[in-house]
């Protein structure tokens, strides 16, 4: 009897025992799969950050052919203006002339 009576109390231990490396186990699989999830999102925000990067370069890229592009407009402009200085000095000259002919 001494024997039956020891086997319940190995079978109670090896199941209790069993039980906290199971307990254990799953302590550690859910601590795994934090860590998994946390790698996860790492790399998502590693990818939103790079996909955003690449949209700010071509942003960059598009304001400086506009700058370059403005910078050529104004070129034109200024010598439209120096342009339309000479032809207005040409005119008050005609017109003085025109004055004196005219006399």
């Amino acid at each position: 009897m001494a024997s039956t009576e020891t086997q319940p109390r190995f079978g109670q231990s090896v199941k209790g025992l069993l039980s906290d490396k199971v307990g254990s186990c799953s302590g550690d699989v859910i601590a795994m799969t934090r860590q998994v999830l946390k790698g996860s999102r790492s790399q998502e925000l590693l990818g939103q950050a790079a996909r955003n990067m690449v949209i700010q370069e071509d942003a960059i890229l598009h304001s400086e052919d506009s700058l370059r592009k403005m910078s050529i407009i104004t070129t034109h402009l200024q010598y439209q203006q120096e342009a339309i200085q000479k032809n207005v000095e040409h005119s008050k000259n005609l017109q003085d002339q025109l004055r004196h002919l005219l006399k």
